[in-house]
């Protein structure tokens, strides 16, 4: 008798499982290199001369997947291996013993008859060197060495073409489609009754009644192999089953391999197999004793061995940016911080006032931190003073006049990484002691509105003007509309680094609350403009250049904007949110304690002093009469809107008036002011 050849499984991969693959393991895998189910296909088409395929593409993550029609499943384990070392040292015999125990328990127990799938395994062992996109792996389609001795043909294989009348083929072909159809995914294997002419096809799960009778029964099996006398690899498993399930009652089995497939458009049916092979009897303790297991795939030079697929030059570099720019951050969350929200960062618009050289350090780290969306905006443009300082800007921004700065800005994140939001505007901010002309009034309305839709449509604001009374406006704007606001103002060698408080209904500011000064709660912490005692003004006026310009050590800004970002980013990851109390712990004692964030402390304020290299964090409660978010400032901003803001704009006192600051400075003047006198031995008080 002739021995039974079976052609073996050979793996397709999809470049999108790939991709599916990378954001799983940077994602949600980490460093878990724990066993994962997957999903894969053939089918029983194959053309002539092609290999038998278990295909597996984007889909076999799902949870919910399904094979493509007339396709049939195959279901796998796939291991992610964490580094190049461990892929090479694991253990490939030990991983077919774990499998060869499931597939001969699925065997054993019957539970084959209902999941006839499950005689159709694979394992795909992976590593995946996501900084070069190289992917190595190595597939196994587990099969049983069961029985031990090869099985032979007890009927040599006729093609159906051969077998069948052509009425008996179109019978069988009308009882195969009419039994698939009725599934709601293809069955891999089936039964077959012929009674004279006439085919039905049958579950495989009815198989112990259908050989009990005296019907002619055909074990039917959807055989992906195109080679004319070898069947394909499921047949091998199934042959195991059949002789451990009818051991010695069945000595011989008739099998039809149905190869479905369509040449020139037409449908040809006529090649599958029929024929029959022998079923060993075997000994208890053959039957009781799990069977050795074969099947890891060879390589492309035909030898026991991994591949590896390079996709770094086939990919859209788009997309190979737009996954491996958070690579940093995802990294992240493997060891370091598991709890990492980076959806909700990545989810946050920002909207940066001022594109000079604080905007855009703060723009640059933003992207750093994941965070698409961000907002430029500027009224000036770029200068050849400026590319040396500013991070966005070039040479060329410079040429012809310059380019607008929060544009140009804009373009800038775009070049740097493709899948930004990024967009440009050029907009003037009004400003309290800059007046307002009756030919200025419409394009302030203007601006105002413009100013007032783009902080409604962002998250968090970042206020890094040149100007004191430039950031009025938009703290007012931003209190109303109950936004973050992050602030950052440079010296020569300090800076400050502030977070405005998220005004919260129904709470007073009311001078002498008594509060916790080591942990303000986030409702009741000061704005920009809360620790002072005069409106802003016009701050420009009679200034030589080095006074209008910002002139600063050059590394104070690249210090104060990452702290600037670093704190947004905290005030996002703390359960709070902006409402997240101010935390005043100095760098020398905070980790002392455990902090309700997983970055670490919330501050207030981050005042820095570069001559010392020494910072502070102090915190201080929203003042009562703050000319930019005391209730009453509010209150009018929200009833009278524009009119309100044109007098704070054109009225020199208007605003010290309406918050109660020219009432308290009047009667700081009338306190007799106490002094010493040296004129004397005793130290008599004198007024003056």
């Amino acid at each position: 008798m002739s021995v039974v050849r079976y052609a073996p499984f050979a793996s397709s991969v999809d470049p999108g499982f790939w991709h599916k693959l990378s954001a799983k393991k940077l994602d949600e895998y980490g460093l878990d290199d724990s066993a994962r189910c997957i999903h894969g296909f053939y089918t029983n088409g194959s053309a002539a001369g092609i290999a038998p395929f278990v295909t597996v593409d984007h889909s076999a993550f799902s949870s919910e997947w399904a094979p493509p029609r007339r396709s049939f499943t195959a279901n796998g384990v796939l291991y992610v291996i964490n580094t190049i070392d461990k892929f090479k040292d694991m253990d490939k015999k030990a991983l077919l013993v774990t499998e060869s125990n499931k597939l001969w328990e699925n065997i054993k127990t019957g539970a084959v008859l209902q999941s006839p799938e499950k005689l159709c395994p694979f394992v795909l062992l992976t590593f995946a060197d996501l900084k070069k996109y190289h992917f190595y792996y190595w597939f196994a389609f587990p099969a049983l060495k069961f029985p031990e001795k090869p099985t032979s043909f007890t009927e040599l294989p006729v093609t159906l073409q051969q077998k069948l009348s052509e009425k008996e083929l179109a019978c069988l072909v009308s009882a195969y489609d009419t039994f698939q159809n009725n599934l709601e995914t293809f069955s891999g294997f089936f039964l077959v009754k012929q009674t004279g002419e006439n085919f039905v096809v049958d579950s495989f799960s009815n198989i112990d009644e259908a050989l009990a009778s005296n019907d002619t029964v055909m074990i039917g099996v959807c055989d992906p192999s195109s080679v004319p006398d070898h069947p394909g690899w499921p047949l091998r498993n199934l042959v195991s089953f059949l002789t451990y399930r009818f051991n010695g009652r069945l000595k011989t089995a008739t099998v039809l391999c149905v190869r479905d497939r369509t040449q020139d458009g037409v449908r040809d049916f006529g090649n599958g197999l029929v024929f029959s092979v022998e079923l060993i009897p075997q000994e208890e303790s053959a039957l009781a004793a799990v069977p050795e297991c074969v099947g890891w795939e060879k390589n492309e030079r035909q030898k026991l061995g991994p591949r590896m697929v390079n996709l770094s030059g086939c990919m859209d570099p788009t997309r190979l940016a737009e996954s491996a720019v958070d690579l940093n951050l995802k990294l992240m969350r493997w060891r370091l911080l598991p709890d990492l929200k980076l959806e909700k960062i990545a989810a946050t618009k920002c909207l940066v006032l001022g594109s000079g050289t604080l905007g855009c350090n703060v723009a640059r780290l933003l992207m750093g931190w994941g965070m698409r969306h961000i907002t430029m905006v500027d009224n000036s443009k770029v200068s050849y003073s400026n590319p040396v300082r500013q991070s966005l800007f070039t040479f060329e921004h410079c040429l012809q006049g310059g380019q607008p700065k929060a544009q140009a800005a804009a373009e800038s994140l775009k070049t740097i990484f493709p899948g930004m939001k990024s967009e440009g505007i050029s907009l003037s901010i009004p400003m309290p002691g800059h007046t307002i002309t009756d030919s200025m009034l419409q394009q302030t309305q203007a601006d105002v509105r413009k100013l007032e839709e783009l902080i409604e449509s962002h998250d968090a604001i970042f206020l890094l003007m040149d100007t004191r009374e430039s950031r009025w406006l938009p703290s007012l704007v931003a209190a109303a509309k109950k936004k973050i606001v992050i602030n950052a103002a440079l010296g020569f060698d300090t800076f400050l680094v502030l977070r405005h408080g998220l005004k919260k209904d129904g709470v007073a500011m009311e001078a002498g609350n008594s509060v916790n000064m080591n942990r303000v709660p986030g409702c009741q912490l000061g704005c920009y403009f809360c620790n002072d005692v005069v409106a802003p003004g016009n701050s420009t006026r009679d200034r030589t250049l080095d006074q209008q310009c910002t002139v600063t050590r050059p590394g104070l800004s690249m210090v104060a904007s990452a702290l600037a970002v670093e704190l947004l980013v905290s005030i996002l990851q703390h359960p709070l949110g902006a409402e997240a109390p101010a935390d005043t712990s100095s760098s020398d004692d905070h980790f002392l304690f455990d902090s309700e964030c997983s970055l670490g402390v919330v501050p207030h304020q981050i005042r820095g002093f570069l001559s010392r290299f020494h910072q502070i964090l102090p915190a201080s409660q929203a003042f009562s009469m703050c000319t930019a978010c005391c209730p009453v400032v509010l209150e009018r901003y929200r009833t009278e809107g524009f009119d309100f803001l044109l007098r704070a704009f054109n009225e020199v006192g208007y605003l010290e008036e309406l918050t109660g600051l020219a009432a308290m400075q009047d009667a700081t003047l009338d306190i007799e002011v106490l002094e010493f006198s040296d004129d004397d031995d005793d130290l008599s008080l004198e007024t003056s």
